[in-house]
């Protein structure tokens, strides 16, 4: 359930500890001035895997003269997210850059404003709503199709990364905006890419401000105005057809608080740009990388195969259809596993707080990463092994609840997981009936840990018709 997070009410879920008593985690060893910054810089992922390796699942961190702690338990990840998650506030460096994007949307929001947008929100994304998305969603996945019979006759390499970033963005401005925005894909696609990267290359390197007449800054300004100008057209095209069509869109243009007053534009701005682009990359991040690991598993994908060609014969699936897909789903969660779209989460620690016997002081930045957690060895055996199987009923229940995250989870569980896992096994089962990529020769893939976790330089494949 929502909870409603109030300055004044919050108390420490542990007695503050006196400086003589505090027990503080282990010090990952760096630079003696700038400690572990330029490490992270150069490889978050491998220097966060290290350090978990290393030094345990909760650690201090430093970047010059700051200290972050890096908690890597199933426990941790319920205690922060769930059990005390009114201690853990996004006041964090991270999520203020964001909100030079995305301003007080649902993603950067906090306390009081952003429970009042979540409840609004909310039924937009209710499982009788879901249903309704389905023909949209399988819509666009054969508009993808037919885009692949052409490129599996030509044999030239495709990049399915932008395939599937076109392919769910048609869904989200169809489902939650009532818009085609297919022209879009372009725009921000290349101005999305590009903020992720400025974004996270400020809150790596803070010097110069954003604002600072930088090549940077000029950069930064640049594409964020490209985003606006779409987000923009899409609410004045509303506003000027004065419809009320019961979408996302309609609910945040006609919503009223309990005074009688409406979203002023510039919060239906900043909801509408944080659901374009968190509604669509999280889905075809986790494609792009489904794409990837079952062409790199041959006995996953006959398994695949088998199942789509038992249950559905060669038909567009329904949403009827997805629990007899399991194994799809299965392939899914085992790619949100190796690859979760929200690589890392950091929260405030807004009072004094203990985990797994440490102390973790007020105001210290708390660092949760899911790509570590699913990598863990006390909950993943052979953790870099693509195994859906992993995801069994029976070996999910044997495993903590906590150790798998995707999504975050608590009550600022990511909105739309539900409407991205739709839309993934969707899609998933209407292109993989018919068409089996293949990595392009020479076309070597790494992740690229921004503000998700996607391709660095996208990925080509081989379309090969079934």
């Amino acid at each position: 359930m929502d909870q409603t997070l109030d300055r004044s009410t919050v108390v420490s879920s542990t007695p503050p500890a006196s400086p003589s008593t505090r027990r503080l985690p282990p010090v990952v060893p760096g630079h003696p001035i700038a400690g572990s910054a330029f490490a992270m810089r150069r490889d978050p992922l491998r220097f966060l895997l290290d350090a978990t390796h290393r030094y345990g699942e909760i650690s201090r961190i430093r970047f010059f003269f700051s200290y972050a702690y890096m908690v890597n338990s199933a426990e941790g990840a319920r205690h922060i997210l769930q059990e005390h998650n009114r201690n853990y506030d996004k006041n964090t460096f991270d999520y203020h850059a964001l909100a030079r994007l995305l301003g007080k949307g649902l993603l950067t929001n906090d306390g009081a404003p952003w429970l009042r947008q979540r409840r609004l929100i909310q039924p937009a994304f209710h499982r009788q709503r879901l249903a309704s998305f389905a023909a949209i969603m399988t819509g666009a996945a054969e508009r993808t199709a037919e885009a692949w019979r052409a490129a599996s006759a030509h044999g030239e390499p495709t990049d399915v990364a932008a395939e599937m970033m076109r392919l769910t963005l048609s869904v989200v401005g169809q489902a939650l905006f009532g818009q085609n925005v297919e022209d879009d894909v372009a725009v921000v696609g290349r101005a999305g890419v590009s903020l992720s990267r400025i974004i996270t290359d400020y809150v790596m390197r803070p010097l110069p401000p954003l604002d600072f007449p930088s090549a940077r800054g000029r950069h930064f300004r640049a594409a964020k105005r490209e985003l606006d100008a779409v987000t923009w057209r899409i609410i004045a095209e509303r506003r000027r057809t004065g419809a009320d069509t019961g979408d996302l869109l309609s609910m945040l243009l006609t919503a009223r608080d309990e005074e009688g007053h409406g979203m002023d534009d510039q919060q239906v701005r900043d909801e509408v740009l944080t659901l374009l682009l968190a509604g669509h990359e999280t889905t075809s991040t986790l494609l792009s990388w489904t794409w990837y690991l079952l062409s790199r598993s041959p006995d996953a994908e006959r398994r695949l195969h088998e199942e789509l060609a038992t249950v559905l014969g060669g038909r567009i699936p329904g949403v009827d259809d997805l629990a007899k897909l399991p194994y799809t789903r299965r392939v899914l969660d085992e790619s949100l596993r190796l690859y979760p779209p929200a690589w890392s989460l950091a929260r405030n620690a807004v009072a004094d707080d203990t985990i797994g016997g440490y102390t973790i002081p007020a105001h210290a930045a708390v660092i949760l990463c899911p790509y570590t957690l699913h990598r863990h060895p006390d909950y993943w055996i052979d953790p870099e092994r693509f195994d859906p199987d992993r995801f069994l009923p029976e070996r999910v229940e044997a495993r903590p609840r906590w150790a798998y995250i995707p999504f975050g989870g608590g009550p600022r569980q990511c909105i739309g997981n539900s409407f991205a896992l739709m839309e993934a096994q969707l899609a998933l089962a209407t292109l993989a009936q018919r068409f089996q990529p293949r990595l392009a020769p020479g076309h070597t893939v790494l992740p690229e840990p921004v503000i998700t976790l996607r391709p660095r330089d996208g990925l080509q494949m081989i379309i090969e018709a079934r």
